[in-house]
């Protein structure tokens, strides 16, 4: 019963990533399109706003240049590349996943492989203790502490 109820949670899981992760295929408007690559970039003159978020000056222009890049064909690649020459790469609010920053996205998933795999393994050891048995000899033992004692 114990085996059934976890292969049912893992497929329910599995489901739901998998549903999870279609892409979406629904048509986007192009204010939609300029929305969603405006929230990859950081506003320079806001802190801790996304280009998309930000009604600054600076950030309504990059918003303009965005749109008038997608209106033109280009890619979300190159909309990147110009961004980065004219910001620097600190404009990107999510980094690369190469060099050292790849470890921003490498770390936390062996973090969390690293501590199932020990909880796994506490599991599996608290498992294995055997279990307490009484001897006769610790039943008489029991039994002649429980005469002395008044």
């Amino acid at each position: 019963m114990r085996r059934w109820s976890w292969l049912v949670m893992g497929l329910v899981l599995a489901g739901a990533l998998v549903i999870g992760l279609q892409p979406d295929d629904t048509a986007r408007t192009p204010e939609e399109r300029v929305f969603d690559v405006a929230s990859g970039y950081k506003c320079p003159t806001c802190r801790s706003q996304s280009v998309a978020d930000s009604e600054a000056p600076s950030a309504k222009a990059i918003k303009a240049e965005i749109a008038r890049r997608l209106e033109a064909g280009q890619s979300e690649q190159e909309i990147r590349d110009y961004l980065v020459a004219q910001f620097g790469e600190e404009v990107v609010l999510t980094p690369s996943s190469s060099g050292v920053t790849g470890l921003v996205w490498v770390i936390p998933v062996v973090a969390v492989a690293l501590a199932a795999a020990g909880l796994g393994l506490a599991f599996r050891r608290w498992r294995r203790r055997p279990s307490v048995t009484v001897s006769d000899d610790d039943r008489r033992r029991v039994a002649a502490a429980r005469a002395e004692d008044p």
